[in-house]
């Protein structure tokens, strides 16, 4: 398979599944609105917190990550090759160089978000500069940039809106029910409000599990899309074979990376969890390194 059918198979499939997250989203909504005894309220209710949400997600979302990270602006001097490599390629690629940060971690990982291309940041830490040379360098910002320029930092954001949505109406239910909220379906003491019912804490129950599954699944694709990418950007898919090399051989953990921000970095930032079970793997924010890598040595 080549690089270019690669990359619109993953992007297939990955909106794909947005289409079907959104679906999800929907049903969630009508069905607990249903149980509770609202109607269509408490779906109309599910989504105007999902477009507040990405309202604030998608303008200020990438100033928030930056601050959780505890993240500087790079500085040209002292960061020289992060800004030479990143301008180089952003030309290549066809993109306004993104803002430039590094998080003071002798940790080796990075990530980009924003946006779209116009207001995006790239973001490593200072170990990761320190200990890959030039070529790995340009396949780690090639990586980042990739995800940029295939608007995965716009994705992932609508998802996390979309993952938040799913708990908060869940979380709502519950709530609801705990202080009586149930009482208009069971007033009516019909076969269907019943079956709602039952179907609404069933789902309150699981769907913010499915909705995190869904999260990483499309976070994984987009790893392998963004990989397949930065090879066809440098043309030399050995740089960031090597650098993920390096990064798997590197087991300190990330202290500025959170469980909100982890999926956002190239590698997993908190090392060390090798899921050996096909369900536990489905929690994995990244695809396994080592079947990254073998892609890349492929191509």
């Amino acid at each position: 398979m080549s690089i270019q059918s690669s990359i619109r198979g993953n992007i297939t499939k990955s909106y794909l599944i947005m289409v079907l997250f959104i679906a999800f989203v929907v049903v969630v909504g009508y069905v607990m609105g249903q149980a509770l005894g609202y109607g269509n309220g408490f779906l109309w209710i599910a989504v105007l917190f999902a477009v507040i949400s990405s309202f604030f997600g998608y303008y200020w979302g990438d100033t928030l990550v930056l601050a959780m990270s505890g993240a500087r602006p790079a500085d040209r001097k002292r960061d020289f090759d992060f800004f030479t490599v990143t301008e180089n390629l952003a030309i290549a690629a066809g993109i306004p160089k993104p803002r430039l940060y590094v998080i003071d971690d002798t940790a080796m990982n990075a990530f980009a978000t924003g946006r779209d291309p116009e207001h995006a940041v790239v973001c490593a830490t200072s170990g990761i500069l320190e200990r890959l040379d030039r070529r790995e360098l340009e396949g780690v910002i090639a990586h980042e940039l990739s995800h940029v320029k295939n608007f995965d930092i716009r994705l992932m954001a609508i998802v996390a809106v979309l993952v938040g949505t799913i708990v908060f109406i869940a979380d709502f239910f519950m709530r609801s029910l705990w202080w009586g909220g149930g009482r208009r379906n069971r007033d009516r003491d019909d076969n269907l409000g019943s079956i709602m019912m039952v179907v609404g804490i069933v789902l309150a129950i699981i769907s913010p599990i499915l909705a995190t599954v869904i999260q990483l699944a499309i976070s994984r694709n987009r790893e392998y899309l963004a990989d397949a990418s930065s090879a066809n950007l440098t043309r030399y898919p050995q740089g960031l074979a090597r650098a993920l090399e390096k990064l798997h051989g590197d087991k300190e953990v990330l202290e500025a990376a959170t469980n909100a921000t982890a999926h956002l970095y190239i590698t997993n930032p908190f090392k060390g969890k090798n899921y050996g079970a096909w369900f536990a793997g489905l929690f994995d924010t990244h695809p396994p390194i080592a079947e990254r890598i073998k892609r890349l040595r492929a191509m």
